[in-house]
């Protein structure tokens, strides 16, 4: 897994993982580790959030030093049908490798629990076909994917933020939404947070509504979690199981 930043790990996701039969080894390039030049060896890849843009800053420099070679080994993942899965930044960063457009959202910050509408097209995709038509979420983000790549199929969207899960290939998915969060991280991120500043929203309050649907968030996606497990170990795929190797982190 790939960790962008340290306030956004792995928590539930990575419980979710390992009990799904996943060893998971993390690389945290905000702390100076370096990214794998590719993914052999690994059975899957996971990118999760951060509070950096996506998309260069106005200087043309990228959102993180390490973006590019991180958009690089997403282009590569995708390429090798390596499983992979981006969440928040991380799918804006699967969106912005393969073409997609991120920006600061015109609909401004989406932060809290939320509703996200399942897409027809999910009824044929392997990890969101067993995702109700209307799941609980949790957001936390101010930029958005306003253009999905050519080749994205959308499975997900709401009124507001109509890109908010998509698969690109039949083996890469992009989640706006955040599913590894628990209440304390939840709590971390609302205190003194710009976001909640900007919408003048109460900090506690937010903490307060998003620990009343942790369950809810829990019972969609650690399903969802333990399937795309089962894809990276062979279990989803024709092919038949493939050796137990490692998931590069966040």
């Amino acid at each position: 897994m790939i960790e962008n930043d340290p306030t956004d790990d792995l928590r539930r996701l990575g419980e979710w993982l390992t009990e799904a039969g996943l060893d998971l080894s993390v690389t945290r390039p905000h702390a100076g580790d370096a990214l794998p030049a590719d993914l052999d060896g690994y059975a899957a890849l996971v990118v999760l959030g951060g509070d950096q843009q996506a998309y260069p800053h106005a200087d043309g420099s990228p959102g993180a030093a390490w973006f590019p070679a991180e958009e690089g080994l997403l282009r590569k993942a995708v390429r090798h049908r390596v499983p992979t899965l981006g969440i928040c930044l991380g799918a804006q960063l699967l969106a912005t490798a393969h073409a997609g457009t991120v920006e600061r959202s015109p609909s401004g910050p989406e932060v809290g629990p939320a509703v996200v509408g399942r897409r027809d097209a999910a009824e044929s995709d392997p990890l969101f076909r067993y995702v109700p038509l209307i799941p609980d979420v949790l957001q936390w983000h101010a930029d958005e994917i306003t253009e999905l790549p050519a080749a994205a199929t959308l499975l997900a969207a709401s009124t507001r933020y109509p890109n908010q899960a998509f698969r690109l290939g039949d083996r890469a998915w992009g989640l706006q939404f955040h599913i590894e969060c628990d209440t304390a991280m939840i709590a971390e991120w609302a205190t003194d947070s710009a976001l909640l500043a900007e919408l003048g929203y109460d900090p506690q309050l937010v903490v307060s509504a998003c620990n009343a649907v942790m369950a809810d968030v829990e019972e969609v996606w650690q399903p969802f979690a333990a399937r795309f497990a089962a894809l990276a170990l062979g279990e989803l795929d024709d092919s038949g199981p493939r050796p137990t190797l490692p998931l590069l982190g966040h």
